[in-house]
């Protein structure tokens, strides 16, 4: 156990070593009574763990901020591109925290599609005055990095990248519901990952 507890949080901080600590564009600090909005699919959604225990839960904890769970189990690029602008308007948020694109890379669509989808939703939210911090998913291979067009998306918009987080997370055994999602603690080390990535980026 004693093993488990010093892994975990030895994971975690070199996460955070990784992500936070690698700087890239900052984010205009937000309001007090500050939204933002966790859009993404089922690793937002929370499947793998119980009521309350998904990110965006635990992040408004973290950061005492208003955080909307718009997560869809199961959604690609298309069908977000469609709900996002819904989104925006109902919660009127500061900020877009976007972890969308692994089920397309599961399903094998075109990258440069998922790319151009993603292009368009980041485009969306910085037109309405909506910042944006794009969270990566990775390739299908195995070990494998963030999907290539994450960086490139992130430069392009000059918006902060969360880079390596869920895949090293879903690489790790004792943080997994199954080969796919996180199970409580696995979303808990994303929110505190996710939360020091704000603050470092100046959200906070």
């Amino acid at each position: 156990m004693r093993k488990s507890v010093m892994r975990a949080g030895f994971l975690l901080v070199a996460l955070l070593w990784g992500l936070v600590g690698c700087g890239g564009p900052g984010l205009t600090p937000l309001p007090a009574d500050g939204t933002i909005v966790a859009f993404g699919d089922s690793l937002t959604r929370g499947v793998g763990a119980g009521q309350g225990e998904d990110y965006p839960t635990v992040l408004a904890q973290l950061s005492g901020l208003h955080v909307v769970n718009a997560g869809v189990s199961g959604e690609q690029t298309p069908a977000g591109l469609q709900r996002l602008p819904q989104v925006l308007a109902a919660e009127q948020p500061d900020l877009l925290l976007l972890l969308l694109g692994g089920n397309d890379i599961l399903r094998n669509r075109p990258p440069d599609a998922i790319r151009d989808n993603l292009a368009q939703m980041i485009e969306t939210a910085q037109g309405q005055g909506v910042q944006v911090m794009l969270v990566a998913v990775p390739e299908k291979r195995l070990f494998s990095s963030a999907a290539p067009f994450y960086p490139e998306l992130a430069e392009q918009y000059g918006v902060p990248l969360v880079d390596s987080l869920v895949g090293e997370l879903l690489r790790t055994p004792g943080y997994k519901s199954d080969p796919i999602h996180l199970n409580a603690e696995g979303y808990r080390q994303m929110a505190q990952a996710l939360d020091s990535a704000l603050r470092d980026a100046g959200a906070y």
